[in-house]
């Protein structure tokens, strides 16, 4: 995996976090995962197509899942509801849909399929036995993690 397919999207979340929740988000480290990905409270699962092909899973912590949604939307919650989980995976798919443009600017043609959203008890994907890069950044109000699976697709 080269590093011009991860930096849209380290790019593209740092955007999206100052603008929508005024949170600078900084990287921690980069690593390579085998088999399966742990998750935590909430994820959200994008897909990727085109020239490149795969997924990435952002995952959060349910305190900082509540903390984001306070920022957007003012309203303490105590639980990750349909209300939440759906503000969630907007901000994935905001995320997802500027990485794909700075992904345009290098040529690369791909889009995003529409969110799943995962709350509660799911402890690990798997990923089709693949390597994937699992990005892990901090916040002032939790961290959290972005796991990148992303090949180019020969087919396209």
């Amino acid at each position: 995996m080269r590093a011009e397919y991860i930096n849209p999207f380290y790019k593209a979340t740092k955007d999206v976090f100052q603008l929508m929740l005024d949170i600078d988000p900084q990287r921690k480290e980069l690593k390579v995962v085998e088999d399966m990905v742990c998750s935590k409270d909430a994820s959200v699962l994008l897909g990727v197509t085109g020239d490149l092909k795969g997924s990435l899973l952002f995952s959060f912590s349910k305190d900082m899942t509540l903390k984001m949604i306070k920022i957007m939307s003012g309203m303490e919650m105590d639980e990750i509801d349909h209300f939440a989980s759906s503000a969630l995976g907007e901000i994935a798919n905001i995320i997802g849909g500027n990485a794909m443009t700075l992904l345009a600017e290098q040529e690369y043609k791909c889009d995003i399929v529409p969110p799943q959203i995962f709350v509660g008890e799911y402890k690990s994907f798997s990923m089709a036995n693949e390597k994937v890069l699992l990005m892990s950044l901090t916040t002032p109000i939790g961290e959290f993690d972005i796991n990148i699976f992303l090949k180019e697709n020969k087919n396209s």
